[in-house]
């Protein structure tokens, strides 16, 4: 039976440290995840807007995320402000902040489309029962929009888990950085590491993602 290297996660606490590391990263991801639903709210609204104004600067800001990637974000804000500014931003707090400005971005983007999509003859049944621009959003669009998104922004949660892999870059410890130190460490000793513990990385991902996935399918599936 070859060596698959499984045997260093049996070494001292390193299985404990991994499922450590993903703690970190569930942690950053779902504190982005919810500030990102609610901001994301408030610039899906202004992207439906028919001011020139609101609609070119929402604009520019979904075309800066959807081009710059997110690594050069987590340098900018971690390596970059820190440096211009003065201030002390661990990079937890770095990477929520990029994430947050990410997924804000994507959720906004949802916003829209879901608004976009709810058909007019809803909003004119509801200026003919009286009801003001502020009511119809509060009462009849943002209920069905926040249904519409619901499984979109699980999804979100997925793609958000999956990204904080890319904060080892700028010294969080989360679960590949733990990976790669547990390699390190045993080298010599089992040179088959690397695949049993990327292996193990990547069964403890699944197993972090694959709930949401399911969630948001039946959510769409029970919603359609």
């Amino acid at each position: 039976m070859p060596d698959l290297g499984l045997d260093v996660l049996l070494k001292g606490k390193n299985f404990e440290r991994l499922l450590g590391g993903l703690g970190t990263a569930l942690r950053i991801s779902l504190i982005s995840v919810f500030i990102s639903i609610f901001a994301g709210i408030a610039v899906g609204m202004l992207m439906t807007w028919k001011n020139p104004i609101s609609r070119a600067v929402t604009r520019c800001y979904l075309e800066v995320v959807r081009i710059m990637p997110q690594m050069v974000l987590l340098f900018i804000v971690f390596f970059g402000t820190t440096r211009v500014f003065g201030w002390n931003l661990s990079g937890e707090m770095s990477a929520v902040i990029v994430f947050s400005f990410w997924g804000t971005a994507e959720m906004g983007d949802l916003v829209r489309g879901a608004v976009t999509g709810i058909p007019q003859h809803q909003y004119e049944s509801a200026y003919a029962l009286g009801l003001t621009g502020m009511q119809t959003y509060r009462y009849i669009i943002l209920p069905q929009t926040v249904r519409r998104l619901i499984p979109l922004s699980i999804n979100l949660i997925t793609r958000m888990i999956k990204t904080t892999s890319l904060v080892l870059m700028i010294g969080v410890v989360e679960m590949l950085k733990i990976a790669q130190q547990i390699i390190e460490a045993n080298r010599m000793s089992s040179p088959n590491a690397a695949f049993g513990v990327y292996l193990t990385v990547f069964l403890l991902y699944f197993l972090a993602c694959w709930p949401f996935s399911l969630l948001a399918g039946a959510l769409e599936k029970r919603w359609r």
